[in-house]
């Protein structure tokens, strides 16, 4: 099967033509569940980056036929903000296409999608949805739009003009393609188009990303493309032996530090307990030569007394 070129790629570099527009409009139709249609292309943060910059983050936003702005966010190298950044990306679409004196029902609706190539949060599934609602304290109902108000702002739930999410974690796809989406998110990790894949336009993504199309000035870009990503993993992974080294040794030393102070309170416990066993043990040796030396001030036979507290003959006479 002929690879493809890297939709982070494409979307840098292929997409924005709108020839190919129709790659966009099937992925988009599949993820979102509705027929989109790409209008324009707008400006977007990666657009204003000249080459120099990294390449594990690019983004593309789209304007749909329903006015809609919609970011694409591929993200290569991991990011431990990248919600922040997500929440951050969302109110800025939201104020820059809202002009000055415009009411806020004019503000555009914004759909936010990230294909994550590094293991974004804790959870299992490789899709994630993500809206706001507003749900009942106590009740847990959800709070709607009243009739009025879905017919002067054309949408039905309160959701719908709040910003949505859609990520995309590629690395955790099974690689079992159930639906339209599934089939994309296998190209986008396997950088291949099955024969029998029938999504919309996935079969002309196939042939207008083919690696094979490119000229040998794409080709040469391509590749140091590709070596950036590597040189990237690897620089990663060398952080994470890094990490995982300096964690190693900082856990080992805190380890013992830890063992030797509870090693000295396990000892402080266990000599108390001992101090105790043998001091009651001794005060009852004491008992005894006290009740012993008692019994032979008044005269009593050494057997009765040796028999009465358990001390010995020998034990009497030292006394």
């Amino acid at each position: 099967m002929e690879r493809l070129i890297r939709f982070d790629w494409a979307i840098k570099n292929v997409l924005r033509n709108k020839a190919n527009f129709d790659i966009l409009e099937g992925f988009l139709s599949a993820l979102l569940n509705e027929e989109i249609k790409v209008i324009r292309l707008l400006e977007s943060e990666s657009n204003k980056r000249d080459d120099v910059d990294k390449l594990n983050r690019v983004d593309l936003l789209v304007e749909n036929g329903k006015g809609e702005l919609i970011l694409i966010e591929v993200q290569v190298e991991s990011q431990a903000d990248f919600f922040h950044r997500l929440a951050f990306a969302s109110a800025k679409l939201l104020t820059e296409y809202l002009q000055q004196g415009q009411p806020y029902e004019k503000i555009k609706k914004v759909i936010i999608v990230g294909i994550l190539y590094f293991n974004l949060g804790q959870g299992k599934d490789y899709l994630y949805y993500g809206s706001t609602s507003f749900v009942g304290v106590h009740d847990k109902d959800i709070l709607a739009l009243s009739e009025e108000h879905q017919a002067q702002f054309q949408v039905q739930e309160v959701r719908k003009i709040f910003p949505e999410y859609h990520l995309i974690r590629v690395g955790k796809f099974s690689d079992e393609v159930r639906n339209a989406i599934d089939e994309w998110i296998y190209m986008l990790k396997h950088s291949e188009v099955k024969p029998e894949f029938r999504a919309k336009h996935i079969q002309d993504a196939s042939t207008k990303l083919r690696e094979l199309s490119l000229s040998s000035d794409e080709r040469r870009a391509y590749d140091d493309f590709l070596q950036d990503l590597t040189y990237q993993a690897s620089m990663e992974r060398s952080r994470w032996i890094a990490g995982w080294a300096a964690g190693k040794t900082e856990g080992k030393a805190e380890g013992k530090a830890e063992g030797k102070a509870e090693g000295i309170e396990e000892g402080k416990a266990e000599g108390k307990a001992e101090g105790k066993a043998e001091g009651k043990a001794e005060g009852i040796e004491e008992t005894k030569r006290v009740i012993a030396q008692t019994l032979l001030e008044q005269g009593i036979e050494h057997s009765v007394i040796a028999a009465s507290t358990g001390l010995s003959i020998e034990q009497l006479q030292a006394i």
